[in-house]
């Protein structure tokens, strides 16, 4: 079984013009800019869903303009792999609000339900409006069962067999990657016949773990890790890494020796960068 491809996860939007590898970018962190970067490499759209609802407990960016953004990054950046869509996370403290961490949530007041309900006709809503654009589907939920809800939903509500689709996205866990829930869910829409699956978050130990059953993944547990480090020798001119493309590039390259050690090469990354 292979690895799966792995996406660097960066607020630095001009490293998509000078890092040459799979990169994974927020439309928060694109949207500002009136000359964008040309991709050098494959890279992957973050819709910024888990820093939005955290902030207001709601979507304040409407598709169309979503839309209008994503159809820019593909004619001008070049190289989307996939867009994630604008979909509603399910963790408890995204809906009830209050801490986790540092992060402070505005909370939704929803029911897991009604965020599964809104992030298929998120989707829904995209495709009718650019179904020229690589949006991907994503399962959202909180428990194994509701994972598997969430799949039936999109059938009821769109007609859509979501095995047939070539990813989809897998929300709501990477707090809990590493874990033995997590790889029961993984599982469990692996039986049922979902087997195309991105891992949001899913770093080091998360990949070890269910890295042979996911198609992707993303991390920026670089970032995190280098601003608790002073800078690497011979960094100079800022205070830590956490901005670092040689941090970043360093720590790809450790994460994806560690996991290459618990599959079998080649690798869906080396195919991916050596076609870019």
């Amino acid at each position: 079984m292979n690895p799966p491809l792995f996406l660097l996860g960066t607020h630095q939007p001009g490293w998509l013009a000078t890092l040459g590898v799979p990169l994974f970018v927020s439309d928060r962190r694109l949207r500002g800019y009136r000359t964008l970067p040309r991709a050098t490499a494959p890279w992957a759209c973050d819709s910024g869903g888990f820093t939005e609802l955290a902030q207001y407990g709601a979507w304040t960016t409407t598709p169309g303009e979503y839309v209008t953004r994503l159809r820019r990054y593909h004619q001008e950046i070049g190289h989307l792999l996939w867009a994630a869509p604008q979909d509603w996370m399910c963790e408890p403290f995204v809906i009830s609000g209050g801490r986790a961490g540092p992060l402070r949530f505005a909370g939704t007041g929803l029911s897991i339900g009604e965020h599964q309900r809104r992030t298929v006709a998120n989707y829904a809503q995209l495709r009718e409006a650019a179904s020229d654009l690589p949006i991907i589907p994503v399962v959202q939920g909180w428990a194994r069962d509701d994972y598997l809800r969430c799949l039936d939903l999109y059938q009821s509500m769109l007609h859509l067999d979501l095995t047939t689709m070539p990813l989809v996205g897998l929300g709501s866990v990477c707090r809990r990657q590493a874990t033995g829930q997590a790889g029961a869910i993984i599982g469990a829409l692996h039986t049922a016949g979902l087997t195309r699956l991105h891992g949001f978050g899913f770093k080091t130990l998360g990949l070890i773990s269910h890295g042979h059953l996911l198609t992707s993944a993303d991390s920026m547990a670089w970032s995190l890790d280098a601003r608790r480090k002073p800078p690497l020798p011979g960094c100079r001119g800022h205070r830590n890494c956490a901005n670092c493309p040689r941090y970043a590039t360093t720590w790809r390259t450790r994460l994806l020796t560690t996991i290459a050690g618990t599959h079998q090469p080649p690798t869906l990354f080396d195919d991916l960068e050596h076609a870019a």
